[in-house]
């Protein structure tokens, strides 16, 4: 489906992706802006350089790297509803969960205004997105899938020739298993934008990464 525009950038010192999603068809020019993780300064110029009106954040989970710029993007944006799955609200207010309290700054970002959950469809212009929800590398992981664009937005639950960490003290290795085998449910042509790292294919992870062909193994 042409008419989705899914805006990728690295941000960060984890290079962490966030997103901006909207539909070209839409006159209102709204956008959702996903992930925005720290110094989100290129994805604000972005957003205004497309002429792009932000209506929501949404994130994919909570971990400070996709997190930790959102304070500056309510101050370019105003008090813009943020929506997340109801496990982690709370990690938004508390390094010890969001992971901040590891590294040289605590982070503690406005806590979401809503919830999301599995099976959730979520409206972008006159596209619809189905939420997933994919535990494992944190509690409260999701996905956003367009079917009719063949395209998806999944966070650190899979990369390409890899997935997300599992060593986390909230990490779930066997929830990831699970996770990722309903990923592996999706048409092969299916575009993964992945929270780390390039764009993939559900064929080419399928085909070739190693967690995906040996789960066993780790």
């Amino acid at each position: 489906m042409a008419t989705l525009r899914v805006i990728g950038m690295p941000l960060g010192a984890y290079q962490t992706n966030a997103f901006v999603v909207w539909d070209r068809d839409d006159a209102s020019k709204g956008c959702w802006i996903i992930d925005p993780g720290e110094r989100p300064a290129r994805l604000i110029e972005r957003v205004r350089a497309e002429g792009l009106v932000p209506d929501a954040v949404l994130f994919t989970h909570a971990h400070v790297d996709h997190i930790a710029g959102l304070t500056e993007v309510l101050a370019a944006f105003g008090e813009l509803p943020r929506f997340a799955h109801a496990s982690e609200h709370e990690w938004f207010g508390e390094p010890a969960l969001n992971l901040s309290e590891w590294g040289d700054r605590p982070v503690s970002v406005a806590a979401p205004t809503g919830a999301i959950a599995d099976g959730e469809v979520l409206r972008r212009g006159g596209l619809e997105f189905l939420v997933q929800h994919l535990p494992g590398h944190s509690p409260g992981g999701c996905s956003f899938r367009c079917a009719a664009a063949g395209v998806a937005i999944v966070g650190d639950t899979l990369f390409a020739g890899s997935i997300g960490r599992v060593d986390f003290p909230t990490s779930d290795p066997n929830a990831m298993r699970a996770s990722l085998a309903r990923l592996m449910e999706w048409p092969d042509a299916t575009t993964v934008h992945a929270g780390h790292g390039p764009a993939t294919t559900i064929g080419r992870e399928r085909a070739t990464n190693p967690f995906i062909v040996h789960p066993d193994s780790w």
